[in-house]
């Protein structure tokens, strides 16, 4: 669903897979009419990331609330069209290699000729200049060079990542950092370039961890929070899963003791202290892991929480998408398409109180919205059919 407070706001996406396209889905959720530019005659190559008669969910769930507008950019009549756009939008979001939205004539120096206004997001994989920049880049190397995936995988036995976590935060952080652009521009009255990558993204949502390197000189690992926030993971009689994280307060390491029935384990010297317990982690996680195999995780769950203990089951996504919470948030909604069908997907990551939301839009089949966009720029449906049968766009079957 979407709110309305950006609904005076055309961004203009030239973005494919997750980065670019997460950020102006977000700006889609906040009201932005979003005109997603894809090449004709297949677009986002995201949208065949997994076997689909009309899209990959991957792709749907990224381009919900937007316009699918199919334009070749390599094309002196689709740049024509292109730059025609960008002089109406108050956003263009590009991630392109560095290099090549200043070669298709799609460079911020360019565009800001045209329109003072724009805000102009470039997303890379690791920065616009410097030796890594000519480099392609995608979620595993965000993760890989940012330091991240030393912090979530046994360096001994490194493991890549189930989820494009780098992708997203740095779509989160474009999102972020086009809604200051915007809200400055309100103040000069004129746009700005702003840029990010995963390298940068990733390494900033790692900050806590850098600042403690920087302090300490001492090289953390995966263990290293996890041992400071006093967190475990267990599994229990019924082979089902539980988290739990105690972090700083000592009521709430007391109260795990109480739940299962260790409080012996107050007085062990190995224990007594928060630092002992940092020093002995693995010592303690093993005499809480033979415990926590005594009962069902629903048992469990039950004393814990009895005793007021942070404490969670480690759900799959199944189990997520159907706890009982979180269909109390309502935060999965159906999505229908004319062609596709019923879609479900996860809502956006704020509410705000008092704020009506319009039902979100599918996610576009390729050139969906082309005749209707060129319309508006004053093509008539003679010209249209004449860019289509020059291969510059592409209409979406019916």
């Amino acid at each position: 669903m979407a709110f309305s407070f950006l609904k005076d706001i055309t961004v203009v996406e030239c973005s494919t897979f997750v980065t670019g396209p997460y950020a102006a889905s977000l700006l889609a959720d906040l009201g932005a009419r979003v005109i997603k530019i894809e090449s004709p005659p297949d677009g986002d190559p995201y949208r065949y990331f997994a076997p689909d008669p009309f899209f990959s969910f991957n792709f749907a769930h990224l381009n919900r609330n937007k316009e699918s507008l199919a334009l070749d950019l390599k094309s002196s009549k689709g740049k024509e069209i292109g730059l025609e756009l960008l002089k109406r939008a108050d956003v263009f979001v590009e991630n392109f290699r560095p290099g090549t939205a200043e070669r298709l004539g799609l460079g911020y120096d360019s565009l800001r000729a045209l329109n003072p206004r724009l805000v102009y997001c470039a997303i890379s994989a690791f920065g616009q200049s410097g030796p890594y920049a000519n480099k392609p880049g995608f979620d595993t190397l965000g993760q890989a060079v940012s330091g991240l995936l030393s912090l979530l995988s046994d360096p001994d036995e490194p493991k890549v990542m189930g989820m494009a976590v780098s992708d997203y935060v740095t779509g989160l952080s474009a999102g972020y950092g086009i809604l200051g652009a915007l809200l400055g521009r309100e103040k000069s009255g004129d746009g700005c370039r702003m840029e990010t990558s995963l390298l940068q993204s990733t390494l900033s949502f790692v900050g806590e961890t850098a600042a403690g390197y920087l302090r300490t000189g001492v090289i953390p690992n995966r263990m290293a929070r996890v041992k400071n926030a006093h967190a475990f993971a267990f599994v229990c009689k019924d082979q089902l899963p539980i988290a739990i994280h105690c972090s700083v307060p000592e009521k709430f390491w007391l109260a795990l003791l109480k739940a299962a029935d260790r409080m012996d384990l107050a007085a062990d010297p190995r224990f007594k202290t928060r630092d002992a317990r940092r020093q002995n982690y693995e010592t303690l996680e093993s005499v809480l892991a033979a415990v926590f195999l005594t009962r069902r995780r629903a048992e469990w769950l039950q004393r814990l929480e009895a005793n007021d203990v942070p404490s969670v089951p480690l759900y799959n996504m199944a189990e997520v998408l159907n706890d009982p919470q979180v269909r109390h948030l309502d935060l999965v909604e159906d999505v229908a398409h004319p062609q596709a069908g019923k879609l479900q997907f996860v809502g956006g990551p704020v509410r705000y109180d008092g704020l009506t939301k319009e039902p979100s839009t599918p996610p576009p089949l390729v050139g969906e919205h082309s005749a209707p966009i060129l319309k508006e720029l004053g093509y008539e449906t003679a010209d249209i059919e004449q860019l289509v049968a020059q291969g510059i766009t592409k209409r979406a079957q019916a």
